[in-house]
């Protein structure tokens, strides 16, 4: 019991850490809550930062949904603690207790635990979004896609219930916080990856 508060409540910690808000505020840079969308996202510090503190973001909300599942791992837990770590990580990026509990979507650090799960699962979601970006040229559509498959990949690519239920309920939320981004998708008005003018809203 123990272990498992330790090992949930660290993840979610570690999630917490906003990385969109701490790089920017290393480098110097405008708090990404107060400019663009005002999501603590790579995409919108991307906008007002720079590619390379927008790099830095993208690697550090990986990494914060990667880092506790390899540590579950490592510690030989459980599938389903596994997947309630991930679980943990995702939510502390959405919700980060650090900083008001004003997150962002989630893609990044939802991927990042996904990898940890399995390497499969986690190249099959990027797949996904890659394939779906080079032919749609719409993040929001790529990252929704890849949501919605990524609970069956992880019934094909690990038959641990554990990990579906998991990985579903973080597609669900996915879904969920793109809610305008699906219904600019409706209505044509969302932007297109590289489009001249300034997207609407981060979608990282």
């Amino acid at each position: 019991m123990l272990e498992t508060v330790f090992l949930v409540g660290g993840a979610y910690l570690v999630g917490s850490l906003a990385s969109a808000i701490i790089i920017c505020k290393l480098m110097g840079l405008p708090d990404p809550r107060s400019v663009g969308s005002g999501n603590p996202g790579a995409t919108n510090v991307l906008r007002s930062g720079g590619k390379k503190a927008a790099v830095l973001t993208l690697v550090g909300d990986v990494l914060k949904g990667w880092l506790p599942v390899i540590v579950g791992h490592l510690l030989g837990v459980s599938p389903e603690l596994l997947a309630a770590i991930a679980f943990a990580a995702f939510c502390g990026h959405l919700f980060p207790i650090f900083f008001s509990f004003r997150g962002g979507k989630g893609v990044a650090t939802a991927f990042g635990a996904s990898l940890g799960l399995s390497g499969w699962l986690g190249l099959a979601v990027l797949l996904t979004w890659l394939v779906m970006a080079a032919l749609s040229r719409y993040s929001s559509l790529s990252a929704l896609i890849s949501a919605l498959l990524a609970p069956v990949y992880a019934w094909l690519l690990t038959g641990e219930m554990a990990y579906v239920v998991g990985v579903g309920l973080t597609s669900l939320i996915l879904v969920w916080r793109h809610r305008s981004n699906l219904q600019r998708l409706m209505n044509g008005a969302e932007d297109k990856i590289g489009a001249a003018k300034e997207p609407p809203e981060p979608d990282v």
